[in-house]
């Protein structure tokens, strides 16, 4: 049924049929090695790569997958090297776009994210020319039917949590990014399951999207999800649309 979401939304419901897991994997591997080559290879030691390990094993990815690619982020094994680049820019309906890349090729990568704006509509800015509208935090994000709402606020919130939230299916927890690990450590503690941690770019503000408008953002952010040197992407979007529920 039609309704409002957010991009994060979007992708909850996009994830539950998206079959390509072998592109997933890549982007999972990719980040524990830039994770390991900026921080080192110890987890407890390197929250960025904690996080991605865990998301990583949250995809069931085996065991030895993610130790050869965090040997190749310390160079223990001989790896590709990767560049991190953040493109900003906007697609329809004037909505920021935030594009968080990992590529051994910035020329190549450049070009692809300024084709696929530019197509619909859109355009890529100058650095800061977005980002400001964006703020880094903690995202924790539990399955709603299977807790209390009340129940879920009280642990949230004495386990440390900035905010908390009921989003469509499931319960959001927002976090300090120092703070993700602990909060996550502490809700687990009481018994309740976080399906997904993640450090995320948060917008300030949503513009508020609908119609074909909608259908032509939706398609732009899903296009360059799905580009190989793209690791996520950030929108401060509010759509409302028939696919977003």
């Amino acid at each position: 049924m039609a309704g409002h979401s957010k991009w994060k939304q979007i992708k909850h419901y996009k994830a539950a049929t998206d079959a390509k897991r072998g592109a997933h994997f890549t982007k999972l591997i990719r980040e524990i090695t830039m994770a390991a080559k900026l921080g080192g290879g110890d987890p407890n030691g390197n929250p960025r790569l904690r996080t991605a390990i865990e998301t990583a094993k949250a995809a069931s990815m085996p065991k030895e997958n993610i130790e050869r690619a965090v040997k190749k982020g310390t160079g223990e094994l001989e790896g590709v090297d990767y560049t991190e680049i953040t493109y900003e820019g906007y697609g329809p309906g004037g909505v920021a776009i935030l594009i968080f890349s990992l590529t051994d090729n910035p020329n190549r990568t450049v070009a692809e994210v300024r084709h696929k704006l530019s197509r619909a509509g859109g355009n890529l800015g100058a650095a800061n020319s977005v980002a400001w509208m964006f703020e880094r935090k903690g995202q924790l994000y539990m399955d709603a039917s299977k807790y209390s709402e009340d129940a879920a606020l009280e642990a949230a919130l004495e386990a440390g949590a900035e905010d908390f939230k009921a989003d469509g299916e499931q319960f959001e927890v927002t976090t300090d990014p120092a703070d993700m690990h602990a909060v996550k450590a502490a809700l687990e503690s009481k018994g309740f399951d976080v399906a997904e941690a993640e450090i995320a770019s948060v917008p300030k503000n949503l513009v508020k999207v609908e119609g074909k408008t909608a259908e032509s953002l939706v398609r732009l952010l899903e296009e360059l999800e799905d580009l190989d040197d793209v690791q996520k992407v950030a929108a401060n979007c509010d759509v409302e649309m028939e696919a977003a529920q």
